[in-house]
């Protein structure tokens, strides 16, 4: 009997990877950076399955290139703006997502980038390695405190939870706005909601976002919410590059209006080398390494793996997306 036809768009951890090489006859993409869009639409057609990443743009034209047979699209991410789910629903075609595995990981390294942008350890190096210490000065490199500070999360999913339960080791205040007004979710964490964002970007010492990317996030933090931010305000963003204006919190950084960004996803992603974003002393780019230990890699390999394999085979996937309400 012929193994189900799949592509795979990048090399996973071995994890996943080799589950997929047992069960399917897959072509696996070697290269390191996504596949081109023309290049795409070839290596689609006929398959079964397809396992893409966050940088695979998979529309209803990628979709139809590949045929009627395609059963299942599996996406090695928990979000899925990279796929149109309404055009998938519409043919047919099941999609998955790794959920849940990320969530402490991804919390843990937004509460990293807090610190760091608070007690400005990025320029602490770099002021070390430029052979600026000379000795102990009592003025320089001087930073925020976290304990006691007032933690804003906006988005209060699983991330946002699991940031909010780091901070109150540090002793912070923790504040939320959510569009979908869970109080619940603050309750379970003893964090105070918001009633508007406003509100919270008025109070918030520093701002940590957990949205997905929708219409009504695009730009979400622009230069009018950045004004609304307290001057000693430092951003860190985990969510999506596009939810951040990068002109504005550039200007917002660069004229003072806030102190600090730290990022771990941009707009554009990823940025080039000579991004006026990078020339700042006081915004940190990180690229995009949320999820990136090896334990939490290997998790979302075998869930992404987990999903292929069951769609190819005409079952539900363990971890299926659905159209929104």
């Amino acid at each position: 009997m012929n193994k189900p036809r799949v592509f795979v768009a990048r090399i996973i951890p071995e994890a996943g990877l080799n589950m997929v090489l047992d069960t399917c006859d897959a072509e696996i993409w070697p290269d390191e950076l996504p596949p081109p869009s023309n290049i795409l639409l070839e290596k689609v057609r006929g398959m079964q399955g397809i396992l893409s990443l966050l940088t695979d743009r998979i529309d209803g034209e990628v979709m139809d290139a590949a045929g009627p047979q395609l059963k299942i699209i599996s996406n090695y991410a928990v979000g899925f703006d990279n796929i149109d789910i309404e055009a998938a629903s519409e043919r047919g075609i099941l999609v998955g997502n790794t959920p849940g595995i990320l969530t402490e990981t991804t919390a843990d390294l937004a509460f990293t980038l807090l610190m760091s942008g608070a007690r400005r350890i990025v320029e602490g190096s770099d002021y070390i390695r430029a052979g600026r210490w000379k000795t102990f000065k009592p003025m320089e490199l001087l930073g925020l405190d976290i304990h006691h500070a007032t933690l804003g999360i906006i988005g209060m999913g699983r991330i946002g939870i699991e940031l909010a339960r780091r901070a109150k080791g540090f002793d912070m205040e923790v504040i939320y706005f959510d569009h979908r007004r869970r109080p619940e979710k603050g309750d379970s964490v003893g964090a105070k909601m918001c009633h508007s964002l406003d509100e919270l970007l008025a109070q918030a010492d520093f701002i940590s976002l957990h949205v997905p990317l929708t219409t009504e996030t695009h730009h979400l933090i622009d230069a009018t919410a950045l004004g609304k931010m307290k001057r000693t305000a430092i951003l860190i963003n985990t969510s999506r590059g596009q939810v951040v204006d990068s002109d504005a919190l550039y200007e917002a950084l660069h004229s003072g209006k806030i102190t600090y960004a730290a990022l771990d996803v941009t707009d554009p992603e990823p940025l080039p080398p000579d991004h006026k974003l990078l020339t700042l002393p006081n915004c940190l780019v990180v690229p995009h390494i949320g999820s990136a230990s090896v334990a939490t890699r290997n998790k979302m390999a075998v869930m992404a793996a987990e999903n292929l394999v069951a769609g190819v085979s005409g079952q539900i996937p363990p971890h299926i997306v659905k159209l929104p309400a």
